[in-house]
């Protein structure tokens, strides 16, 4: 069975720091882009960062400078450092293989002013 668990998500007050993990199990995405979305209440979804399989990171303009995505292929992990967090980016937050199409369940994380 192919799974995407997120975890590291919480309440953190502005200016705070989060750091999100995409533990992948049941097949090798080594070898496809991994990326990260958000789902703001009341919004669309959003694509919020994304990483090549040598990792080379895309960012959206409204977190590039305080988020940063990484991945551990031996780990089949991406992770997602967040800093500067700020109340707008209060969401719950997905991993995607952008590739196959597979996602994980989804981690909320709410940042307070």
């Amino acid at each position: 069975q192919v799974q995407l668990v997120e975890s590291g998500g919480g309440l953190v007050q502005a200016g705070g720091s989060l750091k999100l993990s995409c533990a992948a199990s049941g097949r090798d995405f080594s070898s496809e882009d991994m990326g990260w979305y958000r789902l703001p209440p009341g919004k669309k979804r959003e694509l919020v960062a994304a990483i090549s399989p040598g990792g080379v990171p895309n960012y959206a303009g409204s977190v590039q400078g305080r988020f940063t995505i990484s991945r551990d292929n031996a780990k089949n992990t991406v992770y997602l450092q967040m800093n500067t967090l700020k109340p707008e980016d209060t969401a719950v937050y997905y991993c995607s293989a952008m590739l196959s199409g597979y996602w994980g369940q989804g981690t909320q994380v709410t940042v307070s002013s």
